[in-house]
């Protein structure tokens, strides 16, 4: 069984991976934040007694569900909830935008214009077609090692294949996005 110390240590060790997943997948740092908040209590209320090898496959298992509860609630959320333009009146006259535009506190970020905004955001959806247009397998590979920053040894553990598989997995992933991306015109 666990000791708290031991628990304490593995939830640290996991959190900015486990961020860096969120944001990935649901593309806000508020929600990521919520959601990994969440994964970690989850697991340190209800399995917070299970043997310390057990509680990365665990914690793994939870994230995934507490991300697509998520995106359960967001559906739920937006069908039920109307555009918030349909209930503007015709004056302007002391409305509150609820679109107006974020401030970043950070002043590199208010340095970007607008075109290279675009690009950026342009190249990114690029990129995210073509990891989804990799082979399953690839894509896990790809996405655990490069982007939770998993190492060769967990990422294994966590697909249930050799090394020598995730390592043969994410050299093909990585080969096919570098020629679709090239093909595409995109240099990184």
């Amino acid at each position: 069984m666990a000791t708290e110390r031991e628990l304490s240590d593995f939830l640290q060790s996991v959190e900015r991976r486990a961020f860096k997943r969120s944001v990935y997948h649901v593309r806000d740092e508020e929600a990521a934040l919520d959601i990994v908040q969440d994964s970690m209590m989850k697991l340190a209320e209800h399995y917070g007694d299970k043997p310390a090898a057990e509680l990365p496959m665990l914690f793994q298992r939870i994230l995934s569900n507490c991300t697509l509860d998520w995106f359960r609630r967001q559906k739920t959320r937006n069908a039920l909830f109307s555009n918030l333009s349909d209930f503007e009146s015709a004056s302007d006259e002391g409305e509150f935008d609820l679109l107006e535009t974020y401030t970043a506190s950070d002043p590199s970020q208010q340095v970007e214009s607008a075109e290279d905004a675009t690009r950026r955001a342009q190249i990114l959806r690029e990129i995210e077609t073509e990891i989804l247009e990799l082979p399953a397998r690839q894509r896990e590979a790809f996405l655990m090692r490069y982007w939770e920053d998993m190492d060769v040894a967990e990422t294994a553990a966590a697909m249930g294949c050799s090394e020598g598989s995730v390592k043969t997995h994410c050299s093909r992933a990585v080969a096919a996005l570098s020629k679709a991306l090239k093909a595409k015109g995109i240099q990184l």
